[in-house]
C-alpha cells in the first residue's frame, strides 16, 4: 500500500477494529438470510419479493454495524468520483454487453443454445433496458453494494484476510447459493452445477467491481455495474436464448458465460490498484496501491 513505514501499533489495532466490525457485520448477514429463506421456503408464492428483500439486507447490516460501533459513514463513499471515475461508469454499462455478447454469441454459433427473435429486436432491448431499467435497479443493487463493497471489501483488506478481493467475492457468491438450492435463483436441470458455476461467475465478477471501488473510492460505479448487469442479462441475453441446453451454457450460472467472467477478471486485474477509501478532492491519480497478490 505504498512506500511509506507504518507504526505496527497502528495496523494492529486497525485489523482488529477491521476484524471486529467484520464479525458483527457478518452476524447480521447470516442472521438476515436464514429469516428471509426461511419465509421465501414457506411461501414459495413470495420467493422474488423474498430476493428483493434480501438484496438490502448487506446494506441495512453495515448500516447497524456503523451504527453500533460508531465507525461513520465517510468511507462508503457516496460521492460520485470526478473525472478519473468516468472509465469505470463506461465499464459498468459496457461490461454485461460485452459478456453477453461474447457468451451467448458463442452459444448461439455453436449451436448449444437456441437463438430467439432478431439482433435488432436484442439491440432494441438493451438499449431500451440501459435507458429505463438501469437507472431504477439502482435503487435494490445499491442495498447490496453499500455493504459488500461499501463496507465489507475494506474491512477485509484493512483485517489482513490473505487475497481480500478473492475472500470478497467467495462470501459474496456463498450468499447467493441458499436461494439456489432453494430453487428460487439461477438454478438448472443440476443445482450443484448452478450452483458451483454461479459460485465462479460471481467470485471473478468481484474482483471487477472491488477494482471499480478500490479505484474510484465510490460505491457508485459497482452499483451501477450490478444494475446494468441484472437487467441485460437476466432480461434481452436471457429472453433471446432457448433449447435445453441454455441454462447450462449461458446466463449467469452458465458455463460459458463463467469462463468468459474468469477471462474479463484476469484482465482486469492486471497492474497495479489503487486503495482509495473515498474520491480524492483532485483528478490526480493516487500513489497508493494494493498490491496484486491480493487479487491473483
Amino acid at each position: 500500500m505504498g512506500s511509506t513505514r507504518r507504526d505496527p501499533t497502528v495496523d494492529s489495532d486497525v485489523r482488529s477494529e477491521a476484524r471486529r466490525g467484520l464479525a458483527m457485520y457478518f452476524s447480521f448477514i447470516v442472521a438476515f438470510e436464514i429469516v428471509v429463506c426461511t419465509w421465501a421456503i414457506a411461501r414459495p408464492q413470495s420467493s422474488q419479493l423474498a430476493i428483493a428483500v434480501l438484496m438490502f439486507t448487506p446494506a441495512v447490516s453495515s448500516i447497524a454495524t456503523r451504527l453500533i460501533r460508531r465507525e461513520g459513514f465517510g468511507d462508503v463513499s457516496f460521492r460520485l468520483g470526478g473525472r478519473r471515475s468516468l472509465p469505470w461508469y463506461g465499464l459498468a454499462l459496457v461490461l454485461p454487453i460485452v459478456v453477453g455478447a461474447v457468451a451467448y454469441g458463442i452459444g448461439w454459433a455453436t449451436g448449444l443454445v437456441g437463438f430467439v427473435g432478431t439482433v435488432g429486436s436484442l439491440t432494441a432491448g438493451i438499449g431500451l433496458i440501459l435507458v429505463t431499467a438501469v437507472p431504477l435497479t439502482c435503487i435494490t443493487t445499491a442495498g447490496e453494494e453499500i455493504g459488500w463493497r461499501g463496507y465489507m471489501l475494506t474491512r477485509l483488506i484493512d483485517s489482513g484476510v490473505p487475497r481480500p478481493v478473492l475472500a470478497s467475492g467467495l462470501i459474496w457468491g456463498v450468499w447467493h447459493l441458499p436461494m439456489v438450492f432453494a430453487g428460487f435463483y439461477a438454478g438448472g436441470e443440476s443445482l450443484l452445477l448452478s450452483a458451483a458455476l454461479l459460485l465462479v461467475s460471481i467470485t471473478a465478477t468481484s474482483v471487477v467491481y472491488a477494482r471499480m471501488r478500490l479505484e474510484t473510492g465510490s460505491v457508485w460505479p459497482v452499483v451501477l455495474a450490478h444494475s446494468a448487469w441484472n437487467m441485460i442479462i437476466q432480461n434481452p441475453f436471457d429472453h433471446a436464448a432457448s433449447g435445453p441446453g441454455a441454462t447450462l451454457w449461458v446466463g449467469e450460472a452458465g458455463i460459458v458465460t463463467a469462463a468468459v467472467l474468469v477471462v474479463v477478471a484476469v484482465l482486469v486485474s492486471r497492474g497495479p490498484w489503487a486503495d482509495l477509501r473515498r474520491p480524492p478532492r483532485t483528478d490526480d491519480r493516487d500513489t497508493t496501491s494494493l498490491p496484486r497478490p491480493t487479487v491473483s
